[in-house]
């Protein structure tokens, strides 16, 4: 039984690596993640155009993506083009 146990916990850790990350600071956009916070690496307009394509709004410096009627994601971008934050 305990074998059994030990299993099913790698198993449950296994598949929470495969999971995408449950915060407001990152959003999917096909295999791409698109992250704030991560100091250079973080990509600007320019990158999130190119990986996620056309958003579905834009409002001045804020870009909103609506994947369905339910899920929207949006990207607020400072004057320079680096990503302010992801919600």
């Amino acid at each position: 039984m305990t074998n059994t146990f030990k299993w099913v916990g790698a198993v449950l850790l296994l598949a929470m690596g495969f999971m995408e990350p449950a915060t407001a600071a990152s959003m999917r956009c096909g295999t791409h993640v698109i992250s704030w916070g991560q100091g250079s690496s973080s990509p600007g307009q320019y990158e999130v155009l190119k990986r996620c394509g056309e958003p579905t709004f834009r409002q001045g410096n804020t870009w909103i993506y609506e994947r369905s009627s339910s899920v929207s994601r949006k990207i607020r971008f400072d004057s320079q083009g680096n990503i302010l934050d992801i919600d």
